[in-house]
């Protein structure tokens, strides 16, 4: 009975991790198309994010699929590809954003409109809530590191949305000069944080995730 209540449990965690990995491809799509339409670099930043946390999250199924059929005591060769390509493109993500934030303010730049900005950052934070949620309660249940690890990673992803959400709020409202563009710096610096995580995962084979990934 036990056995299969673990099983039952252990599926659970990898449907969230689909979930995860659908909610960020089709975030992505949204978000830089509507970054790049209405000129707002925090969003169009974060959707580059979202897509980047597809390929974090294929690796977290990949490890979940493998804990189904045996316990698991660090990453394989495939999710340390998988980190390590993460963090390349993460740390390119950064330098992107903040020539671009600096660029920005050089010429002035600001957005036509940061409304689809705060529509997504306000589903983000649902979304991110309620998978962080499901994520603890199945990762204590089943008293494992990874998906607990993984949950709080899903957690920072909700902080990062909080960001999104203030910058957007800002010009929005009032029209707050170069607030798009520190919004994007908030993000590179929460880019520059996971990648390093990323990389020094891959490095330890680790299967532990400070609050500072996503």
């Amino acid at each position: 009975m036990e056995s299969e209540k673990y099983k039952k449990r252990l599926h659970y965690a990898l449907i969230l991790s689909f979930i995860t990995i659908g909610y960020n491809l089709i975030e992505g799509v949204v978000s830089t198309f509507f970054g790049a339409s209405d000129d707002t670099l925090a969003l169009f930043g974060f959707g580059l994010d979202s897509f980047v946390e597809v390929l974090s999250g294929v690796g977290i199924a990949h490890m979940i699929y493998r804990m189904k059929r045996s316990p698991v005591k660090e990453r394989d060769s495939f999710e340390v590809t998988a980190l390590k390509i993460t963090g390349t493109t993460l740390y390119l993500l950064t330098a992107g954003l903040v020539v671009g934030a600096v660029l920005a303010i050089i010429n002035k730049s600001e957005p036509d409109t940061t409304l689809a900005g705060i529509i997504i950052a306000v589903l983000s934070i649902l979304t991110m809530y309620f998978l962080y949620r499901e994520k603890i309660k199945v990762g204590e249940k089943l008293g494992s590191q990874p998906i607990i690890s993984d949950a709080k990673c899903t957690k920072t992803c909700f902080y990062l949305s909080f960001i999104l959400l203030a910058s957007s709020l800002l010009y929005e409202l009032w029209q707050i000069p170069y607030v798009d563009a520190l919004g994007s710096l908030g993000i590179a610096w929460y880019a520059w944080k996971e990648g390093k995580e990323a990389f020094e995962n891959a490095r330890s084979k680790s299967l532990s995730c400070s609050s500072h990934c996503c």
